[in-house]
């Protein structure tokens, strides 16, 4: 990789600043009239709607920015409503930051992957891009060299090509998934069940086009030429599934979102279609699941992304409700928000409603870093954030291939829709157990065999495990009905809450997963280090701030180093909220700044260290909204010290 080199952001902040008025009418003779500009700051639909009274032209909404094509008067209109306009080139002066990979480099990390892991790692070339730059794909598993009977799981990176963080992420997993082979006995129970596809760059002629001068191109498209200046076509607008509908592309060549002259008509598109294809074995589907991987905004979406529906034709409840358990998890891990596609804008003709909606992948989307747009950031953050922002993400991707073969386990639905031949039921006696803090409470599981032969059962436990706790059970079972004890160790310093244990338990004939899963309830040794505040308390619009007290007494001492605050907080657009616990001393502890982009209502649990601040006293919640257009409220808010 190249040698990093800092940023330089007076000069990123003059070339930012400066707008150089292009039209693409011109160059593009089915656009409408006009500039093609960005505007800042609408917020609301409503908005939207204003500008578009301009007589300006909406091309499409994303991460906050609105596309449009503009007239100087409209231009005015537009700046008399109070919006801030930009070109649509108006990052174009950046300078490059070379600590990022770019193609060549990509090809030669994956090769010296391979070369280090040979058993365990392999370079497929997939396809060609339309400048003739082999796409690869890295396939990782225990015995490389063979096609085995294994759920496979697939990374994409990079079809935006200025998201160039994203193939750090990607050669990041391949990396670990191999170096660790051996070392983390996680990772190793991975690779040894699964078939694991990395494709670092799946736009290698934009990534490299973006890459190739001192300052970058705020290229997002392919190079396939189509007739004006704004060379390419928007690859995740040209997959088949729902192209070209909705309103979730664009039709004009200049635009950042045109979907192509049809479906299909890129060769990236293409080739990723056809190998996925390719992944059929007897007409059935061996890849299943996938998460393609672009900046930013800090999310986890799941189908569909065409409407705002969840439950629409080639989705049950189930289905959704499986992607949504599975996002969701991801989202906890890596601090990320939670949600449907279309709650950030609608997209059609892009991989994941494809691979859902034909393949049948249980399909998602990361949105990596930053988690909203200024200036400096944005698609372009330094590259010296990539250590941090890569390992953030292990976890949840480890998580996520954890549920391949079963995604419908994320739900307890896997003896419905995973039966094995040598199957089992692992049923817990209890749905849910209270232990008070510092205390033990027990509770069993019995493995049943419901078809094929008996077998051994591994049990292990996952998932939320309450904090300064430790789980107790015998690992080893049959499937014979008996019961056996699982013991749930709590001390004085384990955070009260409601928990969800998940017990997992893997069959030595064929390695069918099944769970039993048990809400633990932790109680507080002392009561009154707990309170909660259920008064609805309105947001003031864009003006002002909403602040909830609990007010906490005979508790005594220091608050805790993993207290927790859950809040339920209603709001159109969490974006545009700063939530903030303040100690009774006055000290600031920030749990919400701005995240979540378009998505609505805050539902979340907040670990919080507070051993530096007593506990007595008038503890409070602030919800700072700094954007008008939305309304909304705190609904409840619980506090436990410790």
């Amino acid at each position: 990789m190249r040698r990093r080199l800092a940023l330089l952001v007076a000069a990123l902040t003059a070339a930012a600043a400066t707008i150089l008025f292009v039209s693409p009418a011109a160059a593009d003779p089915g656009a409408p009239p006009g500039d093609a500009v960005q505007v800042y700051g609408t917020h609301t639909a409503a908005d939207r709607a204003a500008v578009a009274a301009t007589g300006a032209y909406v091309d499409h909404y994303e991460h906050g920015v609105l596309y449009v094509y503009a007239k100087p008067k409209q231009l005015q209109r537009i700046r008399a409503l109070g919006f801030q306009v930009g070109n649509v080139s108006t990052l174009t002066g950046q300078p490059v930051d070379p600590g990022y990979t770019d193609y060549p480099e990509m090809i030669a990390a994956a090769d010296a992957i391979v070369a280090a892991h040979p058993t365990l790692a392999s370079k497929v070339i997939i396809g060609q891009s339309f400048l003739a730059k082999n796409m690869i794909a890295i396939k990782i598993s225990d015995n490389v060299a063979t096609d085995e009977n294994e759920p496979e799981v697939l990374f994409m990176a990079n079809i935006h090509a200025r998201e160039h963080l994203t193939v750090e992420m990607a050669l990041y997993l391949a990396t670990e998934l191999t170096s660790q082979y051996g070392t983390d006995s996680r990772i190793t129970s991975l690779v040894d069940s699964r078939e694991i596809w990395i494709i670092p760059m799946l736009n290698p002629d934009g990534a490299q086009y973006d890459l190739s001068g001192p300052t970058y191109k705020d290229q997002r498209k392919n190079m396939q030429p189509n007739g004006t200046s704004k060379i390419g076509t928007d690859i995740n607008r040209n997959f088949g599934y729902k192209w070209g509908c909705c309103g979730g592309s664009s039709p004009f060549k200049s635009s950042d979102t045109y979907r192509g002259t049809a479906a299909w008509s890129t060769p990236e598109a293409t080739v990723v279609r056809d190998w996925i294809l390719s992944r059929r074995v007897g007409g059935q589907q061996q890849i299943k699941e996938a998460i393609d991987i672009h900046t930013y905004g800090e999310l986890v979406m799941w189908p569909f992304g065409y409407t705002f529906s969840s439950i629409v034709p080639g989705m049950t409840q189930d289905q959704y409700d499986t992607h949504k358990a599975i996002g969701t998890e991801m989202a906890q891990s890596n601090g990320y928000w939670p949600g449907q596609g279309s709650g950030l804008y609608i997209t059609s003709g892009d991989t994941v409603d494809w691979m859902w909606g034909d393949q049948g992948i249980f399909s998602f989307t990361w949105e990596m870093y930053p988690k909203s747009f200024d200036i400096v950031t944005g698609f372009y953050p330094p590259a010296s954030v990539a250590p941090a922002e890569t390992t953030r993400n292990r976890d949840a991707a480890l998580r996520f291939l954890g549920w391949a073969d079963c995604p419908f386990r994320s739900i307890g639905k896997e003896n419905t829709y995973c039966p094995a031949a040598n199957d089992f039921t692992l049923t817990p006696n209890l749905g849910g157990v209270t232990v008070v803090q510092g205390s033990s409470v027990d509770f069993t599981v019995a493995a049943a065999k419901t078809a094929g032969a008996d077998q051994g059962v591994t049990l292990h436990v996952t998932d939320d495990i309450p904090p300064n706790s430790a789980v107790s059970f015998t690992s080893a079972i049959q499937t014979d009905g008996v019961a056996h004890t699982v013991t749930v160790n709590t001390t004085a310093a384990t955070t009260p809450g409601v928990y969800t244990i998940v017990v997992n338990g893997t069959g030595a004939s064929g390695g069918a997963v099944r769970a039993a899963r048990v809400q633990v309830t932790v109680t507080a040794t002392n009561a009154n280090c707990a309170g909660t505040n259920g008064a609805d308390v309105p947001i003031p619009d864009g003006s002002g701030s909403a602040v909830s007290q609990i007010a906490i007494s005979s508790c005594g001492g220091n608050g805790g180093p993993t207290a927790r605050v859950d809040v339920t907080i209603l709001h159109p657009k969490v974006m545009d909220l700063f939530v903030t616990l303040i100690s009774p001393t006055g000290t600031r502890f920030p749990l919400h700044e701005r995240a979540g982009d378009e998505f609505h209502d805050i539902v979340k649990s907040y670990t919080v260290g507070l051993s530096g601040e007593a506990a007595d006293g008038a503890w409070s919640l602030e919800v700072r909204d700094v954007s008008t257009g939305n309304s909304g409220g705190i609904d409840a808010w619980t506090l436990t010290l410790k």
